[in-house]
């Protein structure tokens, strides 16, 4: 096959979804596709329908109309076991119940892999090593969760993800709480996972700059429905911006990316 033409991991088409009792569509008419080495965000306001659109791209709801596919296949009659093979997860909130190192935190996304009795192999253990490689978290190993930072601990949750060997990378807000530093470290992170391993990524984010600063594609949504698509330059205007988020803003350029400064809300002048 050619690579050009490589099938999508991903795909929403026309997805209408509203939920039980509700008075109006949760998402109306959103269409999304991810191939491998491309890295999408989706952007919105509070309420917008994005965390609808990652239940329905792993496939916990079901589209009234439209379809959402995981790699040719309709995303809600995956099994679970066979949907974490292909589709690694870091979820925006989890609760540690338990004291757990960072190994062994790892070693829970080798759960789709492992044999009926759930015995852990050599290969399980090499792709917990490769996955802490690759998020550059190797030698948090044998740390307590507890002790990490913000920042090590998103890294450890990405090398989880990674463990399962997944195609598809899905990341709901994953840089929330974190500092400049660490939220721009987790990009790069990102960033270098699509070019290094191929994977095809999803990224819910509300920040808008560093969206623009790396994805190769952003879906902006509104009350539910899609807004704009497209190459950052396209999407990020300064009318979009300001029309989806009621907020005045002016819109620079940096290295052939938009990026957004928030301007104050100009005083009322009174006679």
């Amino acid at each position: 096959m050619n690579a050009l033409t490589t099938e999508p991991l991903l795909r929403l088409d026309g997805v209408r979804y509203r939920y039980p009792g509700a008075l109006s569509d949760a998402l109306q008419g959103v269409s999304l596709a991810i191939a491998p080495r491309q890295f999408h965000a989706v952007l919105g306001p509070n309420g917008s329908g994005k965390t609808t659109l990652v239940r329905i791209a792993l496939g916990a709801l079901t589209p009234l109309v439209g379809r959402a596919d995981i790699d040719g296949r309709s995303a809600s009659s995956w099994p679970r076991q066979d949907l974490a093979r292909v589709v690694g997860v870091v979820p925006q909130r989890e609760d540690n119940l338990f004291p757990q190192r960072v190994r062994e935190t790892v070693l829970l996304g080798r759960y789709p892999h492992l044999s009926l009795w759930g015995r852990e192999r050599a290969e399980d253990h090499d792709a917990v090593d490769r996955a802490l490689a690759a998020c550059d978290a190797l030698h948090l190993a044998d740390r307590w969760l507890w002790t990490l930072s913000g920042g090590e601990y998103q890294r450890v949750r990405v090398a989880r993800a990674l463990a399962q060997e997944p195609r598809l990378l899905v990341l709901d807000e994953p840089g929330m709480s974190l500092d400049l530093k660490h939220e721009m470290g987790l990009f790069e992170l990102v960033l270098g996972l699509v070019k290094t391993e191929g994977l095809g990524v999803l990224m819910i984010t509300h920040d808008l700059n560093l969206a623009a600063r790396f994805a190769d594609s952003l879906l902006l949504l509104s009350e539910g429905g899609p807004v704009a698509s497209g190459a950052p330059a396209a999407v990020l205007t300064q009318e979009i911006v300001q029309n989806v988020f009621s907020w005045p803003v002016m819109m620079q350029t940096i290295d052939g990316r938009p990026q957004m400064i928030p301007l104050r809300q100009p005083k009322e002048t009174h006679a």
